[in-house]
């Protein structure tokens, strides 16, 4: 499998938008009320073009001040260095934050040989100040450093890499489509980003437009069976990397497909 989940931790997340580290071994669900409980994933995958990382989760560091996702990198095998593309869904923070590493009170970029793709009105929507979920300081990293690529609408990056404006969970948000090593791999960032709302329909709050995100997943889901799709969950407390399978009786279901 050329597809790698860097798993960064698993968090509530109540009103405030604040993720705070949830470990089930010592905390419980019960205190923290009105909450969401998701794990963070961003994913890299292996293509001929060279690595290209997904989202870039909170930017949490370890203890000598380096970024945890550059651990996560390392441990499948890979240099951060490599990294070619950095494909952002949305600039949300638990999204965005890690596209950044700091040393000496210092922004640099994370992946500094890497290109950025971001849709444009995304980035504008980030700087509006309409909404508390950017952090903008960290962009003017990126837009300084020369790695930005801003992209409109639907196109291709090159002949692995698609991408959609999909605008369910914010109004640019996108997905992408990386068809590499004979797979179809899906990243619906958060308009696909847990197995259990592919089977229980709903319109959630915190999207932009919930109706849509809603049909968007069955638009996803139906193709997914269809093509034989592979789909990358950012949020999964199950299987964040996962392939449809017909069932003996009829419909389907999602397996790991991590290994």
């Amino acid at each position: 499998m050329q597809a790698h989940s860097l798993f960064e931790g698993s968090f509530s997340v109540d009103s405030s938008k604040k993720f705070i580290p949830f470990d089930a071994s010592k905390d419980s669900k019960k205190d923290r009320p009105g909450s969401l409980f998701i794990h963070v994933h961003p994913f890299l995958i292996e293509s001929a073009n060279g690595l290209l990382l997904l989202d870039t989760g909170i930017g949490h560091t370890n203890a000598e001040g380096g970024l945890e996702l550059h651990d996560n990198i390392r441990k499948t095998g890979f240099d951060p260095a490599d990294v070619r593309y950095v494909l952002l869904s949305h600039l949300h923070k638990d999204h965005a934050s890690g596209m950044v590493t700091a040393r000496d009170g210092n922004f640099r970029l994370a992946f500094p040989d890497a290109e950025y793709v971001v849709q444009r009105g995304e980035w504008e929507d980030a700087y509006s100040g309409k909404s508390d979920s950017y952090q903008t300081e960290i962009f003017d990293v990126l837009q300084r450093s020369g790695n930005l690529l801003l992209v409109e609408g639907n196109d291709a990056l090159n002949n692995e890499i698609s991408y959609e404006i999909s605008g369910g969970h914010t109004p640019h948000h996108q997905v992408f489509h990386i068809r590499t090593g004979g797979e179809h791999f899906f990243f619906g960032g958060d308009e696909a980003p847990e197995p259990e709302q592919f089977f229980r329909q709903f319109a959630a709050k915190y999207d932009y437009d919930g109706r849509k995100s809603m049909a968007l997943r069955q638009e996803y889901w139906d193709q997914g069976c269809a093509e034989g799709w592979v789909f990358l969950m950012y949020h999964s407390t199950n299987i964040a990397i996962g392939r449809p399978e017909q069932k003996e009786n009829g419909g389907w279901r999602l397996v790991d497909a991590s290994r």
